[in-house]
């Protein structure tokens, strides 16, 4: 039985310099010390506010100041230019974590024993990402997500279909679905980066070849490439996109992540292009769905992998003032009860090296991916923040100009090459 639903410690605030302001507040009167926690992740608010509660039951002596942003790409950017870095973070294991590390405000673990209690896969993702000098290790990852297809059992028993293993049988499975009145897919695309789960699934086949890689050592050169471009390689991912989305709701330009959830768990629609951090919501909704999730399929059920990331990676503050208390409330974050816990809680993969698979089981078709170490990258975490991927991937399936979208993508990838080459 889960835990109690505790009280929130801080409330979520509206603004980055709300925020800045309550990162600036005196601190508890009582002598105990206080320390700032930055955390991201709004899915998992109240179960972080659960671990806060109890960890401030343990340590008497240490006040946690909870902070939650409804932005928190923007807030963390703006907390690091004030100088103002929290003294313990959490963030996703993307792009921007890794613009944020190679500024060195984040603390080196490098040689510290928690190290040895991480699962070295998703410690070596996080760290290919970027470190400070590319030699440190600024972050421990706590989460692992991935990212496939979302599928009700109800519905597909009931319509007598099988999880598809090849693309053409995923296509078959949309036939059947559409030709029995129930809707294929629910699309989200009102927010723009609900496009990049399926683009990034997809995208793992073409950059299989490696095509992306040879982008990345050309440097400033790679407009020299075009046989390693986005328009030489990346035409097939874009055309299977938009060819799920021909099987989507008609209004799924106009309809939220929030409305897809909902959709799912109404069972209004049979599949959802999503990952597992979908999950946790759409049992909010309907705790007695039968979910699962299967990887996006290949032409061959031999070429399947899953798309997988550090969903959530846990720092603190290089210069903080309190290092020893932040410092033991990231040991307690990690300690085996509790990341077993929230794991569990949000459908996730710890990533302790000592738990054993998920059993929460909807994860049930992808964990034999995972344990053969068939996974795959993703997409968006490879290319620059500056590339606006998610954007053009929007426009993409708003228009189906795959020409216009695959030239964007290598206009704005040989921009950003010509100012650095990381």
């Amino acid at each position: 039985m889960p835990p109690p639903r505790p009280p929130r410690r801080v409330p979520a605030l509206a603004a980055a310099a709300a925020l800045a302001l309550a990162l600036t507040a005196c601190g508890p009167t009582d002598g105990r010390v206080q320390i700032d926690f930055f955390q991201f992740k709004s899915e998992a608010q109240d179960d972080f506010a659960y671990l806060v509660e109890k960890f401030e039951q343990e340590n008497p002596d240490i006040d946690v100041v909870y902070n939650v942003m409804p932005d928190p790409d923007t807030a963390i950017r703006t907390l690091l230019v004030k100088g103002r870095t929290p003294d313990v973070i959490t963030l996703n294991g993307s792009g921007t974590f890794a613009q944020l590390a190679r500024t060195g405000v984040f603390y080196d673990f490098t040689g510290d024993p928690l190290l040895a209690e991480i699962n070295p896969a998703p410690l070596a993702i996080v760290n290919n990402l970027g470190t400070y000098h590319g030699d440190e290790i600024n972050s421990l990852p706590y989460l692992s997500n991935a990212d496939g297809i979302i599928y009700n059992r109800t519905i597909f028993a009931e319509q007598g279909l099988a999880i598809p293993t090849t693309w053409d049988e995923l296509i078959a499975v949309c036939d059947a679905l559409q030709s029995a009145g129930i809707t294929p897919f629910y699309g989200t695309l009102a927010d723009a980066w609900t496009a990049l789960p399926s683009l990034n699934a997809l995208g793992s086949y073409a950059t299989a070849t490696g095509f992306l890689d040879r982008l990345k050592e050309a440097g400033a050169d790679a407009a020299d490439h075009p046989q390693d471009s986005f328009t030489a390689n990346f035409g097939q991912a874009l055309d299977r996109q938009a060819q799920l989305f021909a099987y989507a709701n008609p209004d799924y330009r106009a309809r939220t992540y929030d409305d897809g959830n909902l959709a799912f768990a109404n069972g209004e629609t049979a599949m959802l292009l999503q990952g597992i951090w979908a999950l946790s919501q759409i049992r909010a909704h309907n705790p007695d769905i039968d979910a699962g999730i299967f990887p996006y399929p290949a032409d061959t059920p031999e070429e399947a992998v899953i798309v997988s990331g550090v969903d959530v990676t846990v720092t603190m503050a290089r210069d903080t003032d309190h290092p020893d208390e932040a410092r033991r409330f990231i040991e307690f974050l990690f300690r085996s009860d509790n990341i077993e816990w929230i794991a569990e809680r949000q459908a996730m993969f710890s990533a302790r090296a000592d738990t054993p698979g998920s059993s929460d089981p909807a994860l049930a078709e992808i964990q034999p991916l995972i344990d053969a170490g068939r996974v795959a990258p993703f997409l968006d975490h490879q290319v620059p923040a500056a590339v606006p991927l998610q954007q053009i991937d929007q426009q993409y399936l708003f228009d189906l100009d795959r020409a216009t979208a695959l030239a964007a993508l290598d206009r704005e990838w040989n921009k950003v090459a010509r100012r650095t080459t990381r």
